[in-house]
């Protein structure tokens, strides 16, 4: 039921329903004044709990971009790459987010509580000085009137008429305050309904903005979140293939004889117990010694020979004679096993190792794992693939051609990267199993990736391109040549013959020919035009410096008028 209304007409009557009508709204404008106190408030509250929430997720957003990701090994895929990067495009969105909400926290004593309190101050606040007039004006004309009507007709006529007078103008001024009251309180009645709602109403526009601009947000930050979600899921299925390859390490070692050779940079290495003479008998100190068959530190170890059982009362012994002290050093090591390895290790023969298959298809390719350069460009990974596969002898191309077109099958419904999470392990696997290994499944991974996808520009023949002067986005083929004349082509790769070498000897071989000619300078011996950006032009007679192999067969990447670029490798000839 809503509040009666308010004539003028009956302000003259002031009759008790006219009263009791005017008191009808004298509560409703307390009851709205009361409500505006609490809204205000309540108001300060929700902003003070804006700004404390404001400095949290500032505080959070900070914690994100001063963390960083640490992955084990030296490299990192470009799924690890964009989850480390994750924490600092997350303190992006949430400080974007922040800088609106500051701006609401900043407008809204402006929009909200500064009205509200005008309103209350300014309008409800006339109205109950209104009433306090009125009652004052009340007050005073019915105690006049009560006087004047208790004069005697006996008075003179002229006082009569001045009582008169002055009632007249008493009541006068009572309805005059009669009437402002009641048009003050229509007043403020009218003004609620707009000036009232209006602040809270821009503050909910604001509210609105800053969840408008969420949205926005939210819909820019969809295509990264996708991305981010496909990476996470590459991750944890990598995760997920990595686990049960390292648990199998972990069973294998556990139950490994104690005193087997593990697989490491040395050819031996563990504690041993060097006899030290005294004045008065000896002492053993125990040393960590590691040795390394061909290495030029140990070069000075003339002899190993073991020591008898009855030559010492201690067991396990073995001795050694090196260039650089006289005499022989006695040492003891752990177990007789361990002796046995020492001894194996120091006399000449090749340490025990697992061999390395060169009619595996993963023979040179696990080579790519510790080679492949890091780099953005699709392009120059597909290109360093190519490379590394037509170093496979013909049996390991034909037998991976074979695989690859299989994956690539039609009625293969697998996506790319699982298949690189089921193959990438098999295909490509250590030739020493250790968690460094492990961690590199991830790259083996994305190796099968790329050869799945651009299987046709990996496998192209070079045989085929080689007398052909163009280029395509997938493989560097040779410059057009400006002398008049082709120069001879470079000369063919040599194949890789099977032999039983152990991997690690063709790690350091391959190792030792990527880096034979860094540094070296180099002079051209026939002019040639760049086709391309990241080629370059050069006369004959042209002096290079920083002259290092490119991953593009036939390349070399050198520095030729303080620009550096490929060259063909065989148009120059090194000093």
């Amino acid at each position: 039921m809503g509040l009666p209304t308010l004539e003028f007409s009956d302000s003259f009557v002031d009759s008790p329903d006219f009263r009791e009508r005017l008191k009808c709204h004298e509560i409703e404008l307390d009851r709205t004044n009361t409500f505006i106190k609490e809204l205000i408030t309540d108001g300060h509250q929700l902003i003070c709990a804006l700004k404390n929430l404001s400095a949290a997720v500032q505080k959070f957003s900070q914690s994100l971009q001063e963390f960083q990701f640490e992955c084990i090994g030296d490299a990192e895929t470009d799924d690890e790459v964009n989850i480390a990067q994750s924490f600092k495009e997350f303190s992006q969105l949430l400080n974007t987010m922040e800088e609106e909400r500051r701006r609401l926290i900043q407008n809204a004593d402006d929009v909200l509580i500064t009205p509200l309190e005008r309103f209350r101050k300014e309008q409800i606040g006339a109205a109950k000085e209104g009433k306090k007039k009125f009652d004052k004006e009340a007050e005073k004309y019915y105690s006049s009137l009560e006087k004047h009507l208790n004069l005697s007709s006996r008075k003179k006529e002229s006082a009569l008429q001045e009582a008169d007078a002055q009632i007249d103008k008493e009541r006068q001024l009572f309805y005059d305050a009669s009437l402002e009251y009641v048009f003050k309180i229509q007043e403020v009645q009218e003004k609620k309904k707009f000036e009232f709602v209006e602040p809270l109403l821009a503050f909910l526009q604001g509210l609105f903005t800053f969840y408008h601009e969420g949205y926005e947000l939210a819909h820019e930050f969809e295509p990264y979140k996708q991305q981010l979600q496909f990476n996470l899921q590459n991750t944890r299925n990598n995760f997920l293939s990595t686990k049960q390859e390292v648990e199998k390490l972990m069973n294998r070692v556990r139950s490994a004889d104690q005193d087997q050779k593990p697989p490491g940079q040395w050819t031996m290495e563990g504690y041993l117990y060097v006899q030290e003479k005294r004045p008065l008998g000896c002492a053993w100190i125990q040393h960590y010694c590691t040795y390394e068959k061909g290495s030029n530190t140990f070069s000075i170890l003339k002899s190993c020979i073991r020591r008898k059982t009855d030559s010492i009362d201690k067991r396990f012994c073995f001795d050694i004679e090196v260039v650089e002290r006289h005499g022989i050093i006695t040492l003891q090591a752990l177990s007789e096993s361990n002796r046995r390895l020492w001894l194996e290790a120091m006399d000449g023969k090749e340490p025990v190792s697992p061999e390395a298959n060169f009619f595996c298809a993963d023979g040179v390719l696990i080579y790519l794992v510790c080679f492949l350069p890091e780099s953005d460009d699709q392009n120059y990974r597909v290109c360093a693939v190519h490379a590394l596969v037509h170093k496979l002898p013909d049996k390991n191309k034909e037998m991976l051609e074979i695989l690859i077109k299989h994956l690539l099958n039609e009625n293969n419904m697998m996506t790319v990267s699982n298949l690189g999470v089921i193959f990438g392990p098999t295909l490509m696997r250590s030739q020493e199993e250790t968690v460094a290994a492990m961690m590199n499944i991830k790259f083996q991974n994305i190796v099968v990736e790329i050869l799945i996808e651009n299987f046709e520009k990996a496998s192209e023949s070079k045989d085929n391109t080689q007398h052909t002067p163009v280029r395509n986005n997938a493989f560097i083929l040779y410059p057009y040549c400006t002398n008049g004349h082709a120069p001879p082509p470079p000369p063919p790769p040599q194949k890789i013959k099977p032999t039983n070498i152990s991997f690690k000897t063709v790690y350091e071989h391959i190792r030792k020919s990527f880096l034979i000619l860094i540094h070296r300078d180099a002079k051209a011996i026939y002019s040639c035009e760049a086709e391309h950006s990241h080629e370059l032009s050069f006369p004959k007679g042209a002096h290079f410096s920083n002259v290092y192999p490119s991953v593009e067969p036939g390349w070399l990447q050198a520095t030729f008028e303080g620009k550096t670029g490929l060259v063909p490798e065989n148009y120059v000839v090194f000093f």
